[in-house]
């Protein structure tokens, strides 16, 4: 177990925040199915405090969902300080500073993992998070910039002295982007270096993998991120392997009516234009990782294309209806031609 003030987390498996996919509506289905932690989207705190209406969306908190962790980014303190008070009135029970994301959009504006190239900035950030918030503060932090800038270490000694509560690690620097593997026993640096608990993240896409990430990097928990695209029930049945207790996968009609709710809890959110096309990578997601579809590599774009050009939410809610029936692709396939 791992605690956070009066946080307590169980079994400790995160949903990563991954920007344009851990909205609201998909928490909602990751914490239906036993996602012990679901982080939101990364949220420019600039924007946040000044009420950009994408931003406001992002911080949306799910029901049935604890705890709520807010995941906040920028390079200025005040802004941060306020965008830490917002996501606190909001319902946040911890708010994560983003000091990992490799984005150019995102490091050009020295946020994310550009922060672990001005350690001194990245100190007053979590400052301005942590009174602004009066939450536990965590960080989510890279390997470093580059090979040769492998300063995460330090950034966690930063991190302790400041409050920081939890850490998380992903297995790459900033310069490797998502390429190449994860190098989880150099996450083992962080956590010799302080007296904090450690997520490890990256490349973690089943049980038999988080285990191994966990024994490679002495790390406490793991954090999932691109594997549960599609697959919101994923982070339960890891954390219950884990945890070695009972585990009942959903049935495929389970896994249909998820999907139906998540389109109708986007459009809700959203509305419908917006709301469709933001479930679009899911159900895409969907199409590609779900077992229970029996058809070839191409019948399944075939499938993912007809599905994904619908922009009317009644008709996409029918035909996801439709995969009840098997095979389920002849007649959809059929209306794509």
């Amino acid at each position: 177990m791992i605690s956070l003030g009066d946080v307590h987390i169980e079994v400790p498996v995160f949903l990563a925040p991954m920007s344009g996919a851990t909205d609201a509506p998909f928490r909602r289905q990751a914490s239906k199915y036993g996602a012990p932690v679901v982080v939101t989207e990364m949220i420019a705190g600039s924007e946040l405090a000044t009420g950009r209406q994408d931003m406001m969306w992002r911080i949306s908190k799910p029901e049935d969902t604890y705890p709520f962790v807010v995941q906040l980014a920028g390079r200025d303190p005040d802004w941060m300080f306020e965008a830490a008070k917002i996501s606190a009135d909001s319902g946040a029970d911890v708010i994560d500073i983003n000091m990992g994301c490799p984005s150019r959009q995102v490091t050009g504006g020295q946020s994310g993992s550009a922060l672990m190239r001005d350690l001194d900035l990245a100190r007053k950030l979590i400052v301005a998070t942590r009174e602004g918030g009066q939450k536990p503060v965590s960080v989510k932090m890279r390997l470093g910039w580059d090979d040769d800038s492998l300063n995460s270490p330090e950034l966690a000694q930063i991190c302790e002295e400041e409050g920081v509560q939890l850490l998380t690690v992903h297995g790459r620097t900033r310069c490797q982007f998502y390429e190449g593997i994860a190098n989880w026993s150099k996450v083992r640096f962080v956590k010799e270096a302080c007296n904090l608990p450690v997520i490890v993240n990256g490349d973690i896409i089943d049980a038999r993998s988080a285990q191994l990430a966990k024994l490679e990097s002495g790390a406490d928990g793991v954090m999932i991120g691109r594997a549960a695209m599609g697959r919101p029930w994923l982070l339960g049945e890891i954390a219950a392997q884990i945890a070695n207790k009972p585990y009942t996968a959903p049935s495929w009609q389970e896994k249909l009516d998820s999907l139906s709710q998540q389109l109708s809890d986007s459009i809700e959110l959203y509305g419908e234009r917006l709301g469709v096309r933001v479930f679009r990578k899911h159900l895409a997601a969907f199409i590609d990782m779900t077992p229970e579809l029996k058809m070839s590599s191409m019948d399944r774009k075939d499938l993912r294309g007809r599905l994904c050009r619908i922009s009317d939410g009644v008709e996409l809610k029918r035909d996801i209806s439709f995969l009840q029936a098997t095979p389920i692709s002849k007649e959809l396939l059929k209306s794509a031609q």
